[in-house]
């Protein structure tokens, strides 16, 4: 399960366990701190303000020179580009800091992160198991009306399979971005999976932004969306050149979070290669 839509909005699986957890974790700290009148909330929403921030400060550092060219995207978080282990070291400073000052601190915000962890873990691995491990084998169309499916369009390469369409504003922002890269990895195969609209529909709006893609399919009844478990657009599946399902992304890439998960993919093509 990638997302949920709960009315208008959609959630990603990432945040709907961070929430969760977060619940958790408050939850068991007020349970042991509760003698001492000892909350955790405003520790714990410290470490989720600072490991946000400096996740997010690393990650642009690291990809200045993507963002350079639009530099108030940086501002811009839902472009889902983070660096996690610096943004959870972080955190994890904070809480020492907020420990080691007040001691009846301790107890509960040890049992708080240790809860909010195990329910973190155990959910991660209960929502690992519904997504599907390799391409969907499901009969998707041409913009020609020809059946196709996805193994047809591997050819052995790793492949990046966007969900989009028309009428998604985030869809046609980053769908500039997507075609570029198209352009310019030779060594990756992107897949343009339109979801629940007509050829006309799709090509009208194609043939209007002078995008030039290829290997555009359609979808008519968003299934593929429902098989990759998520209901929500824009969607992008990463997978390596096994077939295996290797990252996914729920809104809007940026050019730099679009680079940031292709060099993994690019290092799984070269290790291939090389077998």
């Amino acid at each position: 399960m990638l997302s949920v839509n709960i009315g208008p909005f959609a959630l990603s699986g990432s945040v709907l366990l961070l929430l969760a957890a977060g619940l958790v974790a408050a939850g068991a700290g007020h349970l042991a701190g509760r003698r001492q009148q000892t909350g955790i909330v405003n520790t714990l929403s410290d470490m989720l303000l600072a490991g946000v921030l400096v996740a997010r400060l690393i990650f642009v550092a690291f990809w200045f020179d993507t963002y350079r060219n639009a530099p108030w995207s940086m501002l811009d978080i839902r472009d889902g580009g983070f660096m996690i282990w610096p943004g959870i070291a972080a955190a994890l400073l904070v809480a020492l800091w907020r420990g080691w000052r007040q001691t009846a601190l301790r107890k509960p915000l040890g049992v708080g992160l240790a809860a909010g962890v195990l329910m973190w873990g155990a959910l991660f691995g209960a929502l690992r198991m519904t997504e599907p491990p390799a391409l969907p084998t499901l009969s998707l169309t041409t913009l020609a009306g020809d059946p196709i499916d996805l193994a047809a369009l591997a050819d052995g390469k790793p492949m990046v399979v966007n969900l989009w369409a028309s009428w998604c504003p985030p869809c046609r922002r980053e769908m500039p971005v997507l075609a570029a890269a198209q352009q310019r990895e030779t060594g990756v195969n992107f897949v343009f999976v339109n979801q629940g609209e007509d050829g006309a529909t799709a090509q009208r709006y194609l043939s209007a932004g002078r995008l030039g893609l290829a290997n555009v399919l359609l979808d008519p009844g968003a299934a593929l969306g429902r098989e990759a478990g998520s209901g929500a657009l824009p969607t992008t599946l990463f997978y390596d050149a096994g077939g295996r399902l290797v990252d996914t992304h729920l809104g809007e890439l940026s050019a730099a979070s679009l680079a940031s998960k292709l060099s993994p993919l690019r290092a799984s093509a070269g290790a291939s290669g090389k077998d």
